[in-house]
C-alpha cells in the first residue's frame, strides 16, 4: 500500500490542510477488490515533521500490513475455489464432506489474521512514537497516530469479516447443492435397482426407502403389468395407518420413468405411526387390495400399538372435554336464557299484581276521601288549617267529647292513606291552657305523601293502652289539603309496590337457590363419604392405594390371605383385568404378589389404563390356578375415576307388587321406589312391572296411556304405560278378571317363566335376581323363585343368616346374599321437609328438633317441657313386638318421659286393644302420652323429627325402615337386636368395635331379649342419657344424622350382585 512522502506531507501541512490519507489506487481496488480506507486527524495547531529514512521504512511496513491482509482474504478464496473444483471432479460424497471441514479451517486462520491487524498495526505506531517523542510537537502527532490507527483498524476489520462470511455463504451454497445433487443421483441409481429387482421377483409393489420410520416421507411404487388395475387410466392409493385407525388417505399415483410399468406417489408418515396400511384403486370400484388381505408396510422405531391406544385414548379424552366443556356453555347459555324469560314473566307478573294493588287501594282511598273531613265540631281540629305532607301541625283534641273523659293521659295512635304504612304516629297529648274547656293537643309531623291522616285515640301507648276513641270503629280521618297530585302519587306507589315485589322475589328466589345448592353439595359429601366407607369396607381382606384409583395411574393393591381360603398358602398370585374383565387388552398377566410392611398383607402394584372404569381381580395360590379367592363368586372390584370409557347401562327390570306412592301396604313399596331411583342415578336404564291395580293412586301417575296388549295362555293382557317418581311403570291388566291375589302369585313365577318360555325366545343373555322381603309372607311360592333364580337376595345379612336354615333356602345358599334397604333422603329430609317447623341439619340439630318437640306437643296436646320424648310408629302386629311396645309406655312415663305412638292394627282385637289403651293413658298420663291409632303421613314427620328416642322392639324384622328414618331426623334409635335393626344400631356401649369394623361410630341402644327385662335394660340407659349428659346426648344426634343409610351403599352392593349374575 503506497503512503504518501514525507514532502507531500510538509506540502499539505503548510498549504493549511488538515486531513492525512492513506489509501490504495483505483486500480488497487479494481484487481483486488479491496475497499478505500480514509483515516482524518484534527490538530489544534500547524505541524510540520520531517521524515528520516526510518520513517519511510516504517510507512512502508505499515502498508505493506494492510496490503497482506487483504491479500490473504483473496487467497483464502482462492484456496476454497480450488477445492471445490477438486468436489467436483471427484464425485463422491465424502470429499465434500472433507471440504466443508477444510472450509471452516480457513474461515478460523482468518479470523485469526483479522483479530491480529490492531495489535500490529499499534506495533508500528508504538515504534513511531519513540522516533518522535523528544518534542511536545511529536507527542500530539503520536496521540494522533493512535487513533488515526484504531480507527482504520476496526473499520479493515468489520469489512474483511463481512467479506469472509459472504464467500463462506456462497461456498456453502454451492456444496449444499452438489450434496443434494448426488443424494439425488444416489437416490435415483438405489431406486433404479429395487424396481429391477421386484420386478424380476414378480413383486407388484416396493417402498423407498425400504426401513420406513416415523415421521418421514417414503415414495410407494405400483407395477401395473402386475396389478388388477393394469387397464386402468388412473390408478390411487387409498389408506390409513395403525391398522386404518389413524389419518387416511387418498393419493394418485403418476407413471416413472424406470424400466417397467411403475407408478409412484409420496407419502408422508406421521410420528405416531407404528403401521402403513393401503390398498390400490381406479377411484370407482376396482380395487388392488393384495388378495383381500390389504397391503401393510411396519414403521421402525415408533411407537408401538399399546401406545398408540393411550394415544387414542387421549385423544379420545381431549375431545370428550371438549365436547363437553362446549355442551356445559349451551346449558349455561340456556339457562341464562330460560333465567332471562323467567325473570321477564316474573316482572311483567310483578307489574301487573302492582296494577292490582293500586287500583284496591286507589278505590279504598277514594271511599276513605269521601269521608274524611277537615274536622269535627266539639270533637277535633287541626291547626294550621292549610297543610301539606312533612309540615308540622297540631291536632286537638276535646277529650270529654268520648269515652277516654275520666283517662289519666291521652295518646295519638295513627297513620296515613288508610293505614298504608301502619302505625306510623305516635304521640302524647298534653292540656291546652289556651282553648280552654277540655281541649288537648299533639304536635304531629305530616307524613311525607299524606292524603288523609288516620288515627284514634287511646289512654296510653300501644300495647299499654286500654280504652280506645275509633270514632265509633270508624277511626278518625282528616283530609291533607295541600297533598301531592293524585295522579304523580299513584304512580310512585306503584313502582314502590313494584320494587318492593322485585326485591321479595328476589330475596325468595336467593334463599330457594341457595338451599338447592346446600341440599346438593350436602347430598354429594355424603355420596363421595358413602363410596370411601365401600371401599374400606374390605380393608381387613383387600385394599388399594392410593384408596381411589384414577384412570392412567399405577395402584399398589394389599390383600390380606390369613382372612380368606388361602391362609397358610406359601404364594399368593394376582389375576386382574378391568371393565368386567372385558377390557380391550384382556386379562393381564398373573403376578406373584410380594410381601408388604404392614404384617400379614401381600401387595402387587398394577398400571390403570385410560379407558378403564372398573378395576376386577381374583387371587390364586399358584400361577396356574389351585385354589382361588373370588369373593364367594362376586369377584373383587374397584370403581376407577376419570376414566374416558363409561360403564355401558345394564337394562334392569324389577317386577314388584307394591311401588310407594301408587301401591303401598308395607315397606316393600318404599323399597321398590327408592332402588329403582338410585340405580337409574348410576346410569342404569331401570323399568318396573306392576299390577294394576283398582286402588292405584293415579294422581301420582304422569302421562298414564295405553301400550299395547298380548295374549298370554289364552287370556289378553292389556299394558299400560306412565311414569312414577320419574321412573318408567308397565302395568298390567289381564282381561279374564284375575284377582289381585292372583296376580300376585304370578309375579313370583316370573323366574320359572323365564326359564321355561321367555329365555328360548331372544332373552337367553337376561338373567334373575330374586329379593325376599319377608319370608312370612307367600312361603308356597318363594321355594320354586329360589329355584329358578340365578341369585337371590333378601334385605339384610343378619336377616339372611337367620332364615339359612328354612327349607326353602337352605338348598340356594351358594346363591343367596343379604343387602341392606335404604331411605329415600329426599322424602326423609328435615333440612326440606314442609311437615316441620323449622329446617335443620347436622349443624342446627338441637334447635331444630326443639322447636320440632314444641309443635309437637302442641300439636297432640301434650305438656310443652323439656322432658325426654319416645316416639313410636309401627304397624301394630306381633311381628313388631306390640306386648313390648306397651310396656315401653308405661316405663317412659315412669322415668317422667312423653310418649307419642303412630300406627293402626289389621287385626280388629289389637286395634281394640289399643284403643282401650289410649282412653287409659289420656285419663291417667293426658300431658305426656298420646296414641294416635291410624295412618298420618305428615304427623310421622313430626314424630320423627321431634321425638328424642324412636322405639323398634321388632321380634324378627328383614330390615326395618324406622329406625333409618329416626337417624336421618337425628333421633336415637332404641332397638332389638335382630335382622336389619342388629345391622344398623351400634350400641354406644357395647358395639364400639362392630361399628369401626363397618367405617360407623355407634348410633344407638339395644337389647337382646323379647321380654320386658330387655326393653327396660335399652330404654332405662337411654333416658339416662338423656337427663345426665345433654351435651354428649346432642353430639350423638349430630353424629347419627351424618351417617348414611340411603340407598347410595345399597344400590353399589345390588350392581356387583347383577353382574355377578351375568357372569
Amino acid at each position: 500500500m503506497p503512503v504518501k512522502t514525507s514532502t507531500q506531507k510538509r506540502d499539505e501541512i503548510n498549504n493549511g490542510e488538515k486531513e492525512v490519507s492513506i489509501a490504495p489506487t483505483s486500480s488497487e481496488h479494481v484487481a483486488t477488490n479491496r475497499k478505500t480506507v480514509e483515516m482524518k486527524v484534527d490538530t489544534e495547531e500547524e505541524w510540520a515533521v520531517k521524515h528520516s529514512p526510518e520513517d519511510r521504512v516504517e510507512e512502508e511496513s505499515f502498508a505493506e500490513t494492510i496490503q497482506e491482509a487483504n491479500e490473504l482474504s483473496s487467497e483464502n478464496k482462492s484456496s476454497a475455489i480450488a477445492k471445490n473444483n477438486q468436489v467436483v471432479k471427484n464425485g463422491t460424497m465424502a470429499r465434500v464432506n472433507e471440504d466443508m471441514a477444510e472450509l471452516q479451517k480457513i474461515e478460523t486462520a482468518a479470523k485469526s489474521d483479522i483479530e491480529n491487524i490492531p495489535d500490529k498495526m499499534a506495533s508500528e505506531g508504538r515504534h513511531l512514537d519513540i522516533i518522535e517523542r523528544d518534542d511536545t510537537t511529536r507527542d500530539k502527532s503520536t496521540e494522533t497516530d493512535e487513533k488515526i490507527i484504531k480507527k482504520a483498524s476496526l473499520k479493515l476489520k468489520l469489512e474483511m469479516e463481512e467479506n469472509l462470511r459472504k464467500q463462506k455463504i456462497e461456498m456453502e451454497a454451492n456444496l449444499h447443492k452438489q450434496k443434494i445433487e448426488m443424494e439425488a443421483n444416489l437416490r435415483k441409481q438405489k431406486i433404479e435397482m429395487l424396481a429391477e429387482e421386484n420386478f424380476l421377483r414378480g413383486n407388484k409393489m416396493f417402498i423407498f426407502p425400504q426401513v420406513v420410520k416415523p415421521d418421514q416421507d417414503i415414495e410407494v411404487f405400483l407395477n401395473m403389468s402386475l396389478s388388477t388395475l393394469n387397464d386402468e387410466p388412473d390408478v390411487l392409493i387409498m389408506g390409513a395407518f395403525n391398522d386404518w385407525k389413524w389419518k387416511s388417505f387418498t393419493v394418485r399415483l403418476k407413471k416413472t420413468l424406470l424400466k417397467g410399468d411403475w407408478w409412484s406417489c409420496q407419502l408422508h408418515v406421521p410420528k405416531e405411526a407404528y403401521k402403513i396400511d393401503f390398498v390400490f384403486f381406479n377411484g370407482q370400484n376396482i380395487y388392488d387390495n393384495n388378495d383381500e388381505k390389504d397391503f401393510s408396510i411396519t414403521v421402525e422405531g415408533g411407537i408401538d400399538v399399546f401406545e398408540f391406544e393411550d394415544l387414542l385414548l387421549e385423544e379420545k379424552r381431549k375431545e370428550l372435554e371438549k365436547i363437553a366443556k362446549e355442551q356445559a356453555e349451551r346449558e349455561r347459555q340456556a339457562e341464562e336464557q330460560r333465567r332471562i324469560e323467567a325473570e321477564k314473566a316474573a316482572s311483567e307478573a310483578d307489574r301487573a299484581q302492582a296494577r292490582e294493588e293500586i287500583k284496591r287501594r286507589r278505590e279504598a282511598l277514594k271511599q276513605l276521601l269521601e269521608r274524611a273531613v277537615r274536622s269535627v265540631d266539639n270533637v277535633w281540629y287541626i291547626e294550621p288549617a292549610e297543610f301539606k305532607g312533612e309540615d308540622s301541625v297540631k291536632l286537638y283534641y276535646n277529650k270529654s267529647s268520648g269515652p277516654l273523659a275520666h283517662a289519666k293521659e291521652l295518646w295519638i295512635h295513627g297513620g296515613h292513606n288508610n293505614w298504608k304504612d301502619g302505625l306510623s304516629i305516635v304521640e302524647r297529648l298534653v292540656s291546652s291552657e289556651e282553648k280552654g274547656g277540655d281541649w288537648w293537643y299533639a304536635d304531629v309531623v305530616v307524613p311525607d305523601r299524606a292524603h288523609v291522616l288516620d288515627w284514634v285515640f287511646a289512654d296510653g301507648p300501644p300495647q299499654n293502652a286500654d280504652v280506645y276513641d275509633n270514632n265509633h270503629c270508624q277511626d278518625f280521618h282528616a283530609i291533607v289539603p295541600k297533598g301531592i297530585p293524585e295522579e304523580l302519587y299513584w304512580v310512585e306507589e306503584e313502582h314502590q309496590i313494584y320494587r318492593k315485589l322485585q326485591e321479595e322475589r328476589r330475596l325468595r328466589e336467593e334463599a330457594i337457590r341457595a338451599k338447592a345448592e346446600r341440599t346438593a353439595r350436602m347430598k354429594a359429601e355424603t355420596k363421595e363419604r358413602t363410596l370411601k366407607r365401600f371401599l374400606l369396607s374390605q380393608k381387613h381382606i383387600v385394599y388399594t392405594e392410593p384408596l381411589d384409583v384414577h384412570a392412567g395411574s399405577t395402584v399398589s393393591v394389599f390383600y390380606n390371605p390369613a382372612n380368606t381360603v388361602l391362609n397358610g398358602k406359601p404364594e399368593v398370585w394376582f389375576r386382574g383385568s378391568f371393565n368386567r374383565w372385558t377390557h380391550r387388552r384382556g386379562p393381564l398377566l398373573p403376578q406373584r404378589m410380594l410381601p408388604a410392611d404392614n404384617g400379614t398383607h401381600v401387595r402387587n402394584t398394577v398400571k390403570v389404563p385410560l379407558d378403564a372404569y372398573m378395576m376386577d381381580f381374583v387371587f390364586s395360590e399358584k400361577e396356574d390356578g389351585g385354589i382361588f379367592d373370588n369373593k364367594n363368586g362376586m369377584d373383587y372390584h374397584i370403581p376407577v375415576f376419570g376414566g374416558i370409557a363409561k360403564e355401558p347401562p345394564m337394562h334392569i327390570v324389577h317386577i314388584s307388587v307394591e311401588m310407594a306412592p301408587i301401591a303401598k301396604v308395607g315397606g316393600l313399596g318404599d323399597v321398590v321406589t327408592s332402588l329403582s331411583r338410585a340405580v337409574q342415578d348410576l346410569n342404569h336404564n331401570v323399568d318396573i312391572i306392576l299390577p294394576k291395580y283398582d286402588c292405584l293412586k293415579f294422581i301420582n301417575v304422569k302421562d298414564f296411556q295405553y301400550n299395547r296388549s298380548y295374549a298370554w295362555g289364552g287370556t289378553e293382557i292389556k299394558v299400560w304405560f306412565g311414569k312414577v317418581e320419574g321412573l318408567s311403570v308397565y302395568f298390567l291388566e289381564p282381561q279374564n278378571g284375575i284377582s289381585s291375589t292372583a296376580m300376585i302369585g304370578l309375579v313370583h313365577l316370573v323366574a320359572r317363566l323365564f326359564k321355561d318360555h321367555y329365555m328360548h325366545y331372544g332373552l337367553s343373555k337376561a338373567r334373575v335376581v330374586f329379593t325376599i322381603h319377608n319370608l312370612e309372607f307367600g312361603a308356597q311360592l318363594i321355594g320354586q323363585a329360589m329355584l329358578y333364580s340365578d341369585k337371590a337376595t333378601t334385605v339384610s345379612h343378619t336377616y339372611s343368616k337367620e332364615v339359612a336354615g328354612n327349607p326353602l333356602i337352605a338348598p340356594h345358599l351358594h346363591k343367596f346374599h343379604g343387602i341392606l334397604n335404604g331411605i329415600d333422603p329426599d322424602i326423609w329430609d328435615p333440612y326440606n321437609d314442609k311437615f316441620i317447623p323449622i329446617s335443620y341439619t347436622s349443624d342446627n340439630v338441637v334447635e331444630g328438633k326443639r322447636a320440632a318437640k314444641e309443635a309437637l306437643q302442641q300439636k297432640l296436646g301434650l305438656k310443652t317441657s323439656d322432658l325426654p320424648l319416645v316416639g313410636i310408629i309401627a304397624r301394630l302386629t306381633h311381628q313388631k313386638g306390640i306386648h313390648l311396645i306397651k310396656h315401653a309406655i308405661w316405663r317412659t312415663l315412669d322415668r317422667n318421659g312423653q310418649v307419642v305412638l303412630l300406627g293402626s292394627a289389621p287385626d280388629p282385637r289389637i286395634q281394640n286393644d289399643f284403643v282401650n289403651l289410649a282412653n287409659q293413658l289420656h285419663s291417667t298420663h293426658g300431658d305426656r302420652a298420646r296414641l294416635c291409632l291410624t295412618y298420618d303421613e305428615p304427623l310421622s314427620h313430626l314424630i320423627y323429627a321431634g321425638a328424642d328416642f324412636i322405639l323398634v322392639p321388632s321380634i324378627f324384622e328383614p330390615c326395618g325402615l324406622t329406625q333409618l328414618i329416626a337417624m336421618r331426623f337425628g333421633s336415637i334409635p332404641v332397638v332389638r337386636k335382630t335382622g336389619g335393626l342388629y345391622d344398623t344400631v351400634f350400641d354406644v356401649d357395647h358395639d364400639k368395635e362392630r361399628a369401626q369394623a363397618q367405617g360407623l361410630e355407634p348410633n344407638g341402644f339395644n337389647f337382646d331379649g323379647a321380654d320386658a327385662a330387655g326393653v327396660d335394660y335399652a330404654l332405662n340407659r337411654a333416658i339416662s342419657a338423656w337427663y345426665d349428659g345433654r351435651d354428649w346426648f346432642n353430639s350423638l344426634c349430630k353424629t347419627v344424622m351424618e351417617q348414611d343409610w340411603s340407598w347410595n351403599r345399597p344400590a353399589l352392593d345390588y350392581m356387583e350382585l347383577y353382574h355377578a349374575a351375568r357372569k
